[in-house]
């Protein structure tokens, strides 16, 4: 394995503070967990899994084609990943106040309706691909990646997400009262939005 783990730690953390913006698997755990309890919820959280699996290997191979056809590629894509990371911050900080959509059907009870209720929460947003391929240059070089390295940034992509929304079932009495208020909400929002900037600003130094 070429990655040490240092790259790998730092891209946990960029993973990390993404988890922390509050979205559409946030209100499905807290709604499967407000009508089922954790054992609701934690199915949801196994069928998020499949999506942070996907979305990264898919990038991954797509970025590394690309890269073997274009030269200098990379260099493009560590910039596009800078901008990825300013916009997304900018954005959140922006719409700080905006409160999160809710969806009834996620709440469906049974194991495999929850399970089935993660998969169409992460694999109904296509767009995690196109963010993938713009974040992963900016942390690795994926000219020289091996399969071990790829196996490597996937299992980080699905146990940083998967333990913080196993958190959020645990936790769900705090999330549930965060969630409804709009200004703990907007603290959130604003905090993770600078933590995205942060990591935008030292992407070029990695």
């Amino acid at each position: 394995m070429t990655l040490s783990f240092y790259d790998l730690l730092l891209y946990a953390g960029a993973v990390a503070v993404l988890f922390l913006t509050p979205g559409p698997v946030w209100v499905a755990i807290v709604a499967r967990g407000l009508s089922g309890g954790f054992q609701a919820a934690w199915p949801l959280a196994l069928g998020v899994v499949v999506g942070d699996a996907l979305w990264p290997l898919l990038a991954i191979l797509g970025v590394t084609w690309v890269v073997s056809v274009f030269e200098g590629f990379m260099l493009v894509m560590r910039f596009i990943a800078v901008g990825v990371f300013l916009w997304m911050g900018y954005v959140l900080i922006k719409n700080a106040d905006k409160e999160i959509a809710q969806n009834s059907a996620l709440t469906k009870p049974g194991t495999w309706a929850g399970f089935i209720a993660g998969l169409t929460v992460i694999l109904g947003n296509p767009k995690a691909i196109l963010f993938y391929m713009g974040m992963l240059p900016g942390f690795f070089d994926l000219t020289s990646i091996t399969a071990p390295d790829i196996a490597a940034i996937v299992a980080v992509s699905i146990l940083v997400p998967f333990i913080g929304n196993l958190g959020l079932a645990l936790s769900l009495d705090k999330i549930r009262d965060l969630l409804r208020s709009p200004s703990a909400l907007r603290r959130m929002n604003i905090s993770a939005g600078i933590l995205l900037i942060f990591v935008g600003l030292i992407i070029p130094f990695v």
